[in-house]
């Protein structure tokens, strides 16, 4: 009897307890735990802001904001348009402006003229340190040029290596099924580096109504890449023509992968030409002190005073 009491007993407690479980819990409203959540974050000071941000932006950026109008007023619209240019193929970097960077290269020029009269001053070079001065800051004004130059070239570069590889990818898509675009978007998704973000930027531009030939040909002029110039007037050519892009991609793949072999023969060969100058200027003083050393000094240690 005391057994069964028992057993009731656990038996009610446990559907009170299931019951409390399903109704007798307070739904949780959404918006009330997120307004918590918000209330639970720490509030961040406009100083860690800033510090969030990059150097560039905190220490150069505020800078140049200040020398842009002067910038805008000397540049002529010719070399504005022909920064622009170069700052597209360079792939705009730091989001630079051509009214930007000519500010910058003020700012180099006036950093680095007054670092060098400055420090030549503490060094005792008094008026002499102007005229190197003057040069120093015609280098800073330079320089900014020869980085962009560098940076276009790497670019470059990277789009070159990237096509064969590329071509490859949209070959096998549309070959698959897929269309041109469709094929543009998959290179995008799989790849990463500037030819892919190129392809990227046509792809939004044709999403937003723009012929495709006119993105593509935009894009080769920013590339500058002859492979990749070569590719984009044969599809543009294809499509004028109603050619099968499939075969054109083909005919492009087996011509860039030609390419691609010539260009290692050619760096192959231009290998012991480059080595020469390590060797010449290098390798064979240093195994000419080695081999003739010891005998110029047992010559010279033998040999009479007198004579």
């Amino acid at each position: 009897m005391e057994l069964t009491l028992l057993l009731a007993g656990l038996a009610g407690l446990g559907v009170l307890l299931i019951a409390y479980a399903l109704f007798g819990a307070a739904s949780v409203d959404p918006v009330q735990a997120r307004l918590v959540q918000l209330g639970a974050m720490k509030t961040r000071s406009l100083e860690e802001i800033e510090l969030d941000e990059p150097l560039f932006d905190r220490t150069v950026r505020p800078l140049l904001r200040r020398l842009t109008g002067f910038a805008r007023r000397i540049a002529s619209p010719k070399r504005v348009s022909r920064t622009d240019r170069r700052l597209l193929m360079a792939g705009n970097p730091a989001g630079l402006r051509a009214v930007d960077f000519v500010a910058l290269k003020l700012l180099a020029m006036v950093v680095v003229a007054g670092v060098a009269v400055a420090a030549l001053m503490l060094l005792g070079g008094g008026l002499r340190s102007l005229p190197i001065g003057f040069v120093a800051g015609l280098l800073g004004f330079v320089a900014p040029e020869m980085w962009l130059s560098r940076r276009i070239r790497q670019r470059q570069k990277r789009i070159l290596l990237a096509v064969p590889d590329t071509l490859d990818l949209l070959t096998i898509s549309v070959r698959a099924g897929l269309s041109f675009d469709g094929a543009l978007a998959k290179v995008v998704e799989k790849l990463r580096g500037p030819l892919s973000d190129e392809f990227q930027r046509v792809l939004a531009e044709v999403r937003v109504g723009r012929a495709r030939r006119d993105a593509l040909r935009d894009l080769a002029e920013r590339a500058d890449v002859p492979a990749l110039s070569n590719f984009i007037g044969a599809i543009i050519q294809a499509e004028q023509l109603g050619v099968s892009i499939s075969k054109v991609l083909q005919v492009q793949s087996e011509q860039l992968r030609i390419e691609r072999r010539q260009r290692a023969e050619e760096m192959a060969n231009k290998a012991p030409i480059k080595m020469l100058f390590p060797l010449v200027g290098c390798i064979f003083p240093s195994l000419f002190i080695v081999l003739l050393g010891p005998p110029m000094i047992l010559i010279m240690t033998e040999m009479p005073a007198g004579r």
